[in-house]
């Protein structure tokens, strides 16, 4: 009868809008929340066929579906805690609950979050306030990420930062630059050595030293411009690590730089790139003394012996004074010496349908069949953008618009009810027509 479906196409649109009203005041509601995604409400109509012509009509009414649009993007708030990080384009933070921390990897549940305000609790685990674990790839102690797989979460770790860790950095390359006095190897010199110490620090941020000598070549007539370059390792208990020797050009195209490097013994010297391999007690050890013809390495000018540039990496131990993610998801460690480390990578999550994702409580998402299986990049790399610290997102409700749609939604329920009321009344007039 269409008098009843119109009663009940009125039912529908009243459910249909109050559905709608739900989505616009859970929208209103979190408005400053961080990272919320809004919620829309579209509705379908439902058509009861019918014979053209017939003469009648039956009112199918509407049904509503709900959508989260995850996909849109809040502004980015700037904040003064390091490790608020947001995401400044697509992709989401790795994150799982607290309850699951410790599970083994693999085993716990893979969530997704677009931002969150990251701090480490009693055991130093970077997490929010509502739970949420940041995870990560750990860093091996030189700071290289290793290979892992990107479509499943077993080699993500839960980041743990300890604030009173200590560090330290083992040198592995140094550089030499020393002016050595030309006239030492002339005829007629008095033939001493010329010493010099260079710190280094070994693997367990010890201070150690490299000492060299240079002892020049005296000919009995003329200038030797020839040197013999002998490197102790006082960790090795001063034994020898190199010897070699130095000789010099006194052309004038390439006056004072070297001319041949012979190895007496010790590591071999690389005339292209200007090193010498040593090994000192802790390892290996690149020492660039300068290539054939550079005058910014080892050089014979005038009457001084001179340091003129000494570089070398590594620190002694330090302590852990700050830590900060840059945009391409590496958390570094930076200690009071200086020293700054590598200790995770936080990878960016992508999946191909955003809005198909689950949405749970507290800005998280799992994925499900709608939203298509997870892969995970390393910020900037394919469709994602970059990490963004000291950041927030902000939530993506316009509450201009969330308030006129509002009114809108208010009118159309108003209407609604207006048709239900007035079907009551046609029906009560037909059940007075047997009076």
């Amino acid at each position: 009868m269409t008098i009843s479906s119109s009663l009940s196409a009125g039912v529908a649109g009243l459910n249909a809008h109050a559905t709608k009203l739900a989505t616009i005041s859970d929208n209103i509601a979190n408005s400053s929340t961080f990272g919320y995604k809004r919620a829309t409400a579209d509705f379908q109509s439902m058509v009861i066929g019918g014979l053209a012509g017939a003469g009648s009509y039956s009112a199918g009414g509407v049904r509503t579906t709900t959508q989260r649009l995850i996909d849109e993007h809040g502004p980015l708030i700037s904040t003064s805690n390091p490790m608020d990080i947001a995401v400044g384009g697509r992709g989401m933070l790795p994150v799982t609950q607290e309850v699951y921390a410790d599970d083994p990897a693999g085993a716990r549940p893979m969530m997704m979050t677009t931002t969150g305000s990251f701090r480490t609790d009693s055991d130093g685990v970077l997490k929010t306030e509502t739970g949420l674990v940041l995870l990560g790839w750990p860093a091996d102690a030189d700071g290289n990420i290793g290979v892992n797989p990107r479509d499943t979460g077993v080699g993500l770790e839960p980041v743990v930062i300890n604030s009173n860790q200590t560090a330290g950095d083992p040198t592995t390359q140094m550089k030499l630059g020393v002016n050595l006095p030309a006239v030492e190897t002339e005829a007629g010199a008095d033939g001493t050595s010329l010493p010099l110490s260079v710190e280094y620090f070994g693997n367990l941020g010890t201070s150690e030293t490299l000492d060299f000598s240079f002892t020049p070549t005296v000919p009995g007539s003329g200038a030797s411009n020839e040197w013999t370059m002998l490197i102790t390792d006082s960790a090795s208990g001063g034994a020898t690590v190199g010897e070699y020797t130095l000789t010099f050009d006194d052309s004038r195209a390439d006056g004072g730089t070297l001319a041949s490097v012979a190895v007496v013994s010790g590591g071999a010297y690389d005339a292209a790139a200007g090193t010498l391999d040593l090994t000192v007690a802790g390892g290996p050890m690149t020492l660039t003394i300068g290539s054939i013809g550079d005058p910014n390495g080892l050089t014979q000018l005038s009457d001084s012996f001179a340091p003129v540039s000494i570089t070398k990496d590594g620190s002694p131990v330090g302590n852990l004074t700050a830590v900060e993610i840059d945009e391409h998801g590496y958390i570094k460690a930076t200690y009071d010496t200086g020293f700054i480390r590598t200790v995770y990578q936080v990878p960016l999550v992508d999946v191909p349908n955003p809005n198909g994702l689950i949405s749970l409580s507290n800005q998280a998402y799992q994925v499900s069949p709608q939203s298509g299986s997870f892969f995970m990049w390393d910020a900037g790399d394919g469709p994602t953008g970059e990490v963004v610290g000291f950041a927030r997102e902000g939530s993506t409700t316009d509450v201009a618009g969330e308030l006129t749609n509002l009114i809108q939604t208010q009118r159309a329920y108003s209407s609604n009810a207006k048709v239900i009321q007035t079907v009551d009344e046609m029906l009560q007039e037909t059940t007075n027509i047997k009076r």
